[in-house]
């Protein structure tokens, strides 16, 4: 049977990923997209849904798929008020949960971030702990939670410290042995294809991927 992928996320550097490999994918028959901006020239599998996420439970009727990945997440640059940060790494995808059991999905995918703790003194890795929490809450029969680590890539957008932390990274990177192995880089591409290997895997063992379990997945799929 063909399925429907929601997408939250999809202008990001990930999700951008992730929807071209389900426009591919012949699985899937139709692609949502939940979205503050329109995406031009996209496939007529895919529809887009337009308008404020952080009021996402108004798309509520619209919000019916097979699998839900959620790839949401901004960054301190760009948005430094720490009130609308929590709204939306913590709230949209909270929302989009919580949406997820009232509508009976039972698959659902969310990008959080390597060290995230509900008690962590750091605010980024407590607001990523503290949706960890509330997602899986919700008790959904297939949830998985993704921790990867720093994330590679060509950004729309300029992020000069991340791309001076990218560029240190690749040349302390062969020094990462053994349990340091969780920190090296993982590229965008591998994250979007464990997503989907997840999604439509009959094996459910894991709930949290760090990211080495992200990099294992998607080599050996």
């Amino acid at each position: 049977m063909k399925k429907t992928a929601i997408i939250l996320g999809a202008t990001g550097l990930t999700g951008s990923i992730l929807l071209q490999k389900l426009i591919d994918d012949d699985r899937y028959q139709s692609i949502l997209l939940f979205s503050r901006s329109k995406i031009e020239g996209l496939p007529g599998k895919v529809t887009q849904f337009i308008g404020d996420l952080l009021k996402l439970e108004d798309f509520k009727a619209a919000f019916k798929a097979d699998h839900v990945f959620c790839c949401i997440g901004t960054t301190a640059k760009k948005t430094p008020d720490k009130k609308v940060y929590k709204q939306i790494d913590y709230g949209i995808p909270v929302t989009a949960a919580k949406l997820a059991k009232a509508n009976d999905i039972d698959t659902f995918l969310v990008i959080s971030a390597m060290g995230a703790n509900k008690k962590s003194t750091v605010f980024y890795n407590k607001i990523k702990g503290e949706m960890e929490k509330d997602v899986l809450q919700f008790n959904i029969k297939n949830t998985f939670i993704l921790r990867p680590s720093l994330i590679g890539g060509n950004r729309k957008e300029t992020r000069i410290l991340e791309k001076i932390g990218l560029a240190i990274f690749k040349i302390i990177q062969p020094l990462f042995i053994g349990k340091l192995k969780q920190y090296k880089i993982i590229e965008p591409n591998s994250i979007a294809q464990a997503m989907i290997h997840l999604a439509n895997s009959e094996s459910h063992a894991e709930v949290i991927l760090s990211s080495n379990d992200i990099k294992q997945i998607s080599k050996n799929n």
